[in-house]
């Protein structure tokens, strides 16, 4: 699943660290998530969508 999340945290100048603090993961956690190793689940996909006022369809579109 490719992602927005890397685009949207730097526009905030939010580190990995700084944005997984936000939504209380850990950084690896960010990392592979904005790397697409891994994919969010449904209820982090919402808090990360909360957190930066979209709808999951912004942030995350299917391959």
């Amino acid at each position: 699943m490719k992602n927005r999340l890397k685009v949207l945290r730097a526009e905030r100048d939010w580190s990995q660290a700084d944005l997984a603090e936000r939504l209380k993961v850990s950084r690896q956690s960010v990392n592979a998530i904005e790397t697409g190793k891994y994919d969010p689940s449904l209820p982090l996909a919402f808090k990360i969508a909360d957190l930066f006022d979209m709808a999951i369809e912004e942030i995350f579109k299917q391959d």
